[in-house]
């Protein structure tokens, strides 16, 4: 059963930053490339970063290149994000997952995940 467990959120500040971990379980986690989805009030959930099963490719969605970067841990079955110089907008609930592809032909859309775990939620507020 595939579990994934998010956690690391919190209350910052802007220009702050915050380090995300996600957890897996249930599934061969170094063959799948992973993903982390950020959904903020009001806004669709929305592809941010993802990173190929051996760590040797990554991708950033335009607005956070530079600031966020992913990384993973195979033998802890973990993905990290690390977000720096945090903005207001950066604001969401934070969700990993995962995908058997390579990172090329990833699904980019929440809605072609059927699971999700709890998510953590990210504050950027003065």
């Amino acid at each position: 059963q595939v579990q994934l467990v998010e956690s690391g959120g919190g209350l910052v500040q802007p220009g702050g930053s915050l380090r995300l971990s996600c957890a897996a379980s249930g599934f061969a986690f170094s063959s799948y490339a992973m993903a982390w989805f950020r959904q903020a009030p009001g806004k669709e959930r929305e592809f941010v970063a993802a990173i190929s099963w051996s760590g040797g490719r990554t991708y950033y969605l335009d607005s956070v290149k530079g600031r966020f970067i992913i990384s993973r841990d195979n033998a802890k079955k973990s993905v990290y994000l690390q977000m720096n110089s945090l903005k207001p907008e950066d604001t969401a609930v934070y969700y990993c997952n995962a995908d058997g592809g390579s990172i090329a032909t990833m699904r980019r859309r929440a809605d072609q995940y059927d699971y999700w775990g709890q998510g953590t939620q990210v504050t950027v507020s003065s």
